[in-house]
């Protein structure tokens, strides 16, 4: 899904806030939506389902699920306009082997 008013897909819109909010030292986004086709929430167009994996040091401090709602908040707009579904792998640099 393009934005017409941008001309960026979801995927480069995810990217862009993503790496905006959290700097990361790792980004990894993939869309998998092919693997859901006819599942709940697929469209036929795709950008319904990604995987994320981001290390940062945002992170540093927080629980899992305090991680995911700092991602979850960044990305509000894209789930509330067909992003379906995100798999979550959010690290800190010490975790990810990389400090």
């Amino acid at each position: 899904m393009t934005d017409n008013k941008t001309h960026l897909s979801r995927f480069e819109r995810m990217e862009t806030l993503l790496k905006t909010a959290f700097t990361p030292s790792v980004f990894e986004l993939q869309d998998q939506s092919r693997f859901h086709a006819g599942h709940a929430g697929a469209s036929p167009g795709g950008e319904t389902h990604y995987k994320l994996s981001l290390v940062s040091t945002a992170f540093e401090g927080l629980n899992r699920v305090a991680r995911q709602r700092l991602v979850y908040q960044a990305l509000h707009e894209e789930f509330d306009t067909g992003l379906h579904a995100l798999s979550l792998d959010l690290k800190t640099p010490a975790e990810a082997g990389s400090a």
